[in-house]
């Protein structure tokens, strides 16, 4: 089923119940349908049609939300991206997707303006006097009806640009087939039921921000958009709107729970929580556990490229646990290979640290990066998908992410994942963040260096007191304990806020060399 067909499939169902809130202002389905139908024949007009293109740089709002829905009417490639992008990965993206039309707001006028177009595309504003043409007036000059057009679901939905730490950024494109059976896949392990309510943490250029959308259109239920993103005015908008579930990166969790007092709000109606994206330490699940109180809380581990890996649904016995493959996967642990060589067959015993591959056969598997064959080949191998990403099956079968294969420290002949060592440094209670990295040696091949942001500058956290906390620890070895120390203000991050290690390499250098 193509995704036009999902949404007009809710309309039909329950046009009069609310689809969407923003600043207080309430959607209905039929409202929410009327809006898209006007904006898609207004892009139809203006030559927009069927595998074309359509990029936006838009933080979550309205006009992003009826965007999505039109291309998928249309049969356009929806295509958004970050619009903290650095200039040059922002270029790349419009040069790599070729887009028909750009849709953009004040904030990222500048990154649009300043790009170079092998052939202009239509620059669509949604702040007023911006662009060749303005938003409202494509919505006031379509008309409210609109025959989808006919096409098939493997045709391209959307298509998502990772920003891994190194190189540009990749093109995913996803197929009306892939956005479909991902979205069955996260209502179903998200335990969600007909009318949830949710917020729209999670940007739309995100895999995840476009399944929580996806979600409430199934299920009919209320997507609302958080106007403000601090944490008071987000646990307001969870008492006030009565969300039901959340699904967010864990950094925001941490953001609720470090600056929100429950006592000061009703949340009884969120049931459910989940999350994906990064690793959540033990300390942060229990305070999610304390705070929201859950019904049931999830962690789910994929990609954009292939939604779901796996789910662990048991986080009160199993923090940090991945849990096992989603119902479309199959997963295997192989001996890790940097260099690319090791097979499927390359199974490890049970109990071993191996890399984790996904089938890429599955309905919730893409089948190549836009452009670019070679990390396609790189990436998809024997029919499998090399996550590199690095795991180990406890007793039960249940999978835990040690990290990854490029962040693997050898020390002493021994390899160490950094991710049991920050996990273990993050519980220290003057401990806000942590990382590990190695630095190289010539006795030891690398020395464990772990980064740390301490909870308060002026907390009196000392090397010798995270040492001892470390020698103490039941789960940490001593040959994995850190030899060396880098407290810092914050964490180096990209812009979808995975932590860039190298820049933390580079400040170490520095360090050593001062």
């Amino acid at each position: 089923m193509n995704l036009g067909t999902v949404f007009e499939c809710a309309i039909s169902r329950y046009p009069d119940r609310v689809a969407l809130v923003e600043n207080e202002v309430r959607y209905t389905f039929a409202q929410l349908n009327e809006e898209v139908n006007r904006l898609a024949t207004s892009l139809m007009k203006l030559g927009v049609a069927r595998r074309d293109r359509v990029m936006v740089l838009l933080k979550n709002r309205r006009e992003a939300v009826c965007v999505f829905w039109a291309t998928q009417k249309l049969g356009a490639i929806f295509t958004p991206i970050n619009m903290r992008l650095s200039p040059e990965d922002t270029q790349y993206c419009i040069s790599d997707s070729e887009p028909k039309a750009v849709i953009f707001e004040s904030s990222s006028r500048r990154a649009v303006m300043s790009a170079k177009f092998s052939d202009r595309p239509v620059f669509i504003g949604v702040d007023h006097g911006e662009g060749d043409v303005s938003y409202d007036e494509l919505v006031q000059r379509g008309t409210s009806s609109f025959e989808s057009a006919v096409f098939d679901e493997e045709e391209i939905a959307l298509m998502l640009y990772t920003s891994g730490t190194t190189g540009f950024p990749k093109g995913v494109p996803r197929s009306h087939k892939n956005e479909y059976a991902s979205t069955i896949a996260h209502i179903i392990q998200n335990a969600y039921e007909p009318f949830e309510n949710t917020l729209g943490a999670m940007p739309l250029y995100h895999t995840m921000g476009i399944h929580s959308l996806l979600s409430m259109c199934m299920l009919n239920g209320k997507y609302v958009i958080p106007v403000q993103s601090d944490p008071v005015s987000m646990l307001s908008l969870l008492e006030k709107e009565k969300i039901t579930c959340l699904y967010m990166i864990p950094r925001l969790y941490h953001e609720l729970l470090e600056n929100g007092n429950k006592a000061d709000y009703d949340l009884s109606a969120l049931q459910k929580i989940g999350y994906a994206g990064a690793p959540m330490s033990e300390a942060l699940t229990q305070k999610c556990f304390s705070f929201f109180k859950p019904k049931h809380f999830v962690n789910h581990y994929g990609s954009t490229e292939i939604y779901t890996f796996t789910t662990c649904s048991a986080l009160d016995k199993k923090p940090g646990c991945a849990g096992k493959p989603g119902f479309h996967q199959r997963m295997r642990l192989i001996v890790p290979d940097p260099s690319g060589g090791a097979t499927p067959q390359d199974v490890v015993p049970s109990g071993q640290i191996g890399e984790i591959i996904i089938h890429a056969g599955s309905d919730e598997a893409f089948k190549g990066y836009w452009n670019r064959p070679d990390a396609t080949r790189k990436a998809i191998r024997h029919d499998w998908y090399y996550t590199g990403d690095l795991g180990v099956l406890d007793d039960e079968g249940d999978l835990y992410i040690v990290g990854r294969i490029d962040e693997m420290l050898i020390s002493g002949g021994e390899n160490i994942s950094p991710v049991e060592i920050e996990e273990v440094l993050s519980s220290h209670p003057k401990v806000a963040e942590a990382v590990v990295i190695g630095e190289e040696d010539d006795r030891w091949g690398q020395i464990v260096v772990a980064c740390i942001v301490p909870q308060e500058p002026d907390a009196g956290l000392t090397v010798q007191e995270l040492d001892q906390y470390c020698k103490q620890h039941a789960k940490l070895s001593n040959s994995k304990r850190p030899r060396k120390y880098l407290f810092v203000d914050e964490l180096p991050r990209n812009a979808s806020g995975k932590i860039l290690r190298r820049e933390l390499n580079h400040l170490l250098a520095q360090r050593n060399n001062t």
